[in-house]
């Protein structure tokens, strides 16, 4: 994205975690006169049609592998750290496709699957590891699986979400820890498993997993008619692959040279005031 220098596009990079990157993005949604004034918008799974977008990847390969045999179910793993893609099998599972299990899998920032294993979700750490899109504490599309959890209950919800703010954890009531259990399964792997992972697939099938989809193959071991949501190209991730394999992934056309192109990206404080300022500077310098 870097690479980018057009002069409409301005790229921006936080000091800190990508929770407070995206705690930064939902102050600036929720402060609805600067959302307004400076048209906000965002393409990632706060954005409602991101989610809707993804459930077509759990009909479409539960149409392949059942050919369309509505007794067919299909279990689905998906390497999980923001929830929106596992959410999104959770809503294509609610308008009714034949889902077996949900898996989430989680590396070791593994708050989620500690909530499905305990019905407490407690933040923690965030801890640096090879699958990095996963290194996440809250996660935001988390709570609009407790608004269909609690039974479309917005009060609920916003009891919840104000002792997590309050307290760092919140505790669903032990009622619903059942109904999480026939939601979810849950497994963390660590990066000495998720290596392992692509060392074993690598020779077994001479495919290449990235870091974040080998942490779900994993998570996916022993488990018959179960689908892993692939997530990225592992030429992406170079160290980690070379460390299992003992060489690079081959890049594909559209990320040859890409890391030896210009960049240009401002590197801010991770405040919400020190990306309003940005923005405000930035756009008035264009006359926008």
């Amino acid at each position: 994205m870097t690479t980018v220098l057009d002069a409409n596009v301005h790229n921006v990079a936080v000091r800190g975690t990508f929770d407070d990157a995206q705690g930064i993005v939902k102050a600036l949604f929720n402060d609805l006169d600067f959302k307004d004034r400076y048209h906000l918008g965002a393409v990632n799974s706060i954005n409602w049609a991101r989610i809707l977008a993804q459930t077509v990847y759990f009909f479409y390969a539960w149409g392949r592998l059942s050919r369309g045999d509505p007794q067919q179910r299909v279990s689905f793993a998906v390497p999980t750290g923001n929830f929106g893609d596992v959410f999104a099998g959770y809503v294509a599972k609610r308008m009714g496709l034949p889902v077996d299990r949900l898996i989430i899998a989680t590396n070791r920032n593994d708050i989620l699957t500690r909530f499905v294993h305990s019905g407490v979700y407690a933040a923690g750490e965030v801890y640096p590891t090879l699958s990095p899109a996963m290194d996440i504490q809250i996660a935001s599309n988390f709570e609009r699986y407790l608004y269909f959890l609690h039974g479309e209950d917005p009060a609920a919800v916003r009891n919840l979400l104000a002792q997590m703010a309050e307290g760092g954890r919140m505790a669903i009531r032990e009622d619903l820890r059942a109904v999480v259990a026939a939601d979810f399964d849950a497994a963390a792997v660590d990066d000495a498993t998720t290596l392992n992972q692509i060392r074993e697939t690598f020779a077994a099938t001479g495919y290449i997993l990235d870091p974040h989809t080998a942490v779900g193959v994993k998570a996916a071991a022993g488990r018959s008619g179960c689908v892993c949501l692939a997530t990225a190209h592992p030429a992406k991730f170079a160290e980690a692959v070379t460390a299992a394999i003992g060489r690079e992934a081959p890049p594909p056309p559209s990320l040859q040279g890409l890391m030896d192109k210009e960049t240009r990206c401002a590197l801010l404080d991770a405040s919400v005031e020190a990306i309003k300022d940005h923005i405000c500077a930035t756009l008035a310098a264009t006359g926008a």
